[in-house]
């Protein structure tokens, strides 16, 4: 069997066996589809790429060869609806198995995809798709995006192609009825590693979400997700948990695992069942997982003991604060440690706890080793460990893989974020002496109170561990006499009374754990916390929910 990716990295090692450095080389032509998929394709077309399956008890298993073979159909047939190099084409298609079918077939044309969450409104498509100049959609043909689709088109005068997957709608193309009867010989179309390849909207937090356009070299950066931070090889069942709508889907689910030649997992679900998750993991003996902190506290409600996870040999986190409650709890049920880290949109994995490394609990770990990352201050001078800064991207020496090209069509936005050979990433941290970095918040989430600097996430991860808490949102309150109080927006477990009470043991539960000053004065309890698209809690909106509250 070939290494794919030993074709493409170099690595170094000190005395001790550590990573310690680590250089991609590749053609300017690489393109993921031929160069990855097809590949192994070739060489071993039997050797399995995805397993798919539904809580309808549907399974789909398919292997590379299939990938390729349906792949090159559907480039065929998407060529043959006028879709071609450089088009935008947004892609609407929750967990189906088309998408991987799709998405290989945009790489091998040269056309831009543009992954969109089935959340999405009329209104929201109408800014997308004239935003990014869209002019193709290909979306599920379950609950309402095509309706809501129909409804912004008038408004949309880019969008050219309709194309439904699942479903049948006036004036819509059936994708699996064009594809099955297209070529399955593909040519391949000459693509360069900086042309643009994938486009995501930002999540949004505050104004129009943000274009982040990614070139070819974005799929290679992913090499690091798979193989220092997923721990995915040949032998390998990667579970992340996903909507394809999400950058996490190519983070999980495509480009580092296949390029370790190993083989995805997805549930194609409407809703997250802790239950469910443990019987999959027991029924497909799945290797690794890879989700959220919040999924892995839902999981740990269940009765984990009751199901067989010997298969389990990895899980990774990312995108909200980990307790040390669950991370114990965790390794005491499986015996798998949770191995967190950090990235954006605009990034791959940038700073993580990497295979062979020892995690602390709460921690993101160390930058991951073709990223120059720093932590600076205000004037963008280096801090000393202890101290909180703004997490960067040095780029005077080189541009990392998977760093992102631009803000699409936002060149102002661009320059704020990236001037002076630094890209701002708008996360702040600090890093111990030993050289692993604490996530603080956002620069416009940091709360300053009486004199201090309070990060957000290291209350809520506090909060956490308490075992009335599901989930919570730490922000800020104006205030005369402090400047601003911390106000914590807490979602209670089930059963559990929201009581004056239970807001008082809270309070003093973050006093003992953390800086007395740290703790919410404010605290309001609700049934769920205001979200993004994508999943992230959206602080600025319960900050104006406080607004509009006060002024009334």
């Amino acid at each position: 069997m070939q290494n794919i990716n030993l074709n493409y990295v170099y690595e170094y090692f000190d005395d001790e066996g550590k990573l310690t450095g680590y250089k991609l080389k590749y053609p300017d032509n690489f393109n993921f589809a031929y160069d990855c998929v097809d590949v192994i394709a070739n060489t071993e077309p039997d050797r399995v790429a995805l397993i798919w399956c539904n809580p309808k008890g549907e399974e789909h298993r398919f292997t590379y060869g299939e990938l390729k073979y349906y792949s090159d159909k559907t480039a065929n047939m998407l060529r043959s609806k006028g879709i071609n190099k450089g088009d935008m084409v947004m892609v609407i298609l929750k967990r189906h198995y088309q998408f991987w079918f799709i998405i290989l077939a945009l790489h091998k044309l040269g056309a831009v995809i543009i992954p969109a969450t089935f959340l999405l409104t009329a209104h929201d498509i109408v800014y997308r798709a004239n935003a990014a100049g869209v002019k193709a959609v290909i979306c599920t043909g379950e609950g309402d995006v095509a309706r809501h689709i129909d409804e912004a088109l008038p408004e949309c005068p880019d969008i050219e192609i309709k194309m439904m997957v699942n479903g049948k709608r006036d004036g819509w193309d059936n994708f699996m009825t064009a594809m099955e009867a297209a070529d399955n010989t593909f040519e391949r179309v000459v693509t360069k590693i900086d042309e643009p390849m994938i486009l995501y909207f930002s999540s949004g937090t505050t104004g129009n979400p943000k274009m982040a356009l990614h070139n070819y070299a974005y799929a290679l950066g992913h090499l690091t997700t798979g193989k220092y931070w997923q721990n995915v090889g040949p032998e390998s069942l990667h579970f992340t948990i996903a909507d394809t709508g999400w950058g996490k889907a190519v983070w999980g689910k495509l480009y580092g695992q296949m390029l370790m030649e190993g083989s995805v997992f997805t549930y194609d679900m409407d809703k997250f069942v802790p239950a469910e998750i443990l019987s999959l993991i027991q029924k497909y003996r799945i290797t690794s997982l890879c989700c959220p902190p919040t999924m892995f506290r839902f999981l740990l409600q269940e009765d984990v003991k009751a199901y067989d996870l010997s298969s389990l040999q990895y899980c990774t986190i990312a995108g909200e604060a980990l307790s040390p409650d669950v991370f114990n709890k965790w390794d005491d049920l499986t015996g798998v440690k949770l191995m967190e880290g950090f990235g954006q949109t605009e990034t791959t994995i940038m700073i993580a706890n990497i295979i062979g490394s020892r995690p602390k609990p709460g921690s993101m770990g160390k930058p991951m080793p073709h990223y120059d990352i720093d932590i600076v201050d205000e004037d963008g001078k280096s801090v000393s460990p202890g101290v909180t800064g703004e997490i960067v991207i040095r780029t005077d020496k080189h541009i990392p893989e998977g760093l992102f090209m631009s803000y699409y069509r936002d060149e102002n936005r661009t320059n704020e974020a990236w001037h002076d050979d630094i890209y701002h990433t708008g996360d702040t941290a600090w890093k111990d002496e030993d050289g692993y970095f604490w996530y603080v918040g956002r620069t416009d989430d940091v709360i300053k109170s009486s004199g201090y600097r309070i990060g957000p996430f290291e209350i809520e991860s506090v909060l956490a561990e308490h075992p009335a808490v599901i989930e919570c949102a730490v922000t800020a309150v104006p205030d005369e006499l402090r400047g601003n109080l911390v106000k914590a927006t807490i979602v209670l477990k089930a059963n559990v009374e929201p009581t004056d009470a239970l807001k008082k043991e809270l309070q003093n539960y973050v006093k003992r754990v953390t800086a007395p000053y740290k703790y919410p004065r404010i605290i309001e309890f609700v049934e769920a916390l205001p979200k993004t698209v994508n999943g992230k809690i959206r602080r600025v909106a319960i900050r104006e929910n406080d607004t509009v509250s006060a002024a009334e």
